[in-house]
């Protein structure tokens, strides 16, 4: 049943964190693409913008594939949690905790999740069981 959570846990997080990552690239589900990433980021002192836009939402997306297949969870982990450090010390820190006044609750949830996971593993049911 453990391996069954893991597996939940995993593929739920996973794949919104690909998502978020997709909204960054291409504008989807709402977002608004690298020229729109790349402006905000420029805003917020992140510079190059455009090219930190896709930087930030190929390692989304690739965290995300990564963290849903349970394959190289510690690596999957890693292109979670930097992005919400980063996340938090730019933008949702000053704001304090609650996420409706825009604080860091969801990514420091994002946080404790990957690095969870990548602490006990990813479960039976997932590529790094079976290749290692």
């Amino acid at each position: 049943m453990m391996s069954i959570g893991l597996l939940l846990i995993r593929v739920v997080i996973g794949l919104t964190f690909a998502a978020h990552g997709t909204q960054k690239l291409f504008g989807w589900f709402g977002g608004h693409g690298i020229k729109g990433t790349g402006g905000f980021f420029e805003s917020i002192g992140l510079k190059p913008g455009v090219t930190l836009a896709v930087m930030a939402g190929i390692g989304e997306v690739a965290g995300g594939v990564l963290f849903a297949l349970g394959f190289l969870t510690p690596l999957a982990a890693l292109l979670i949690i930097v992005p919400m450090l980063v996340a938090i010390l730019k933008v949702h820190g000053p704001n304090g905790y609650w996420i409706t006044q825009n604080g860091y609750e969801y990514n420091l949830m994002l946080i404790v999740i990957a690095l969870g996971i990548a602490l006990i593993g990813p479960g039976s049911y997932a590529v790094d069981a079976l290749l290692f």
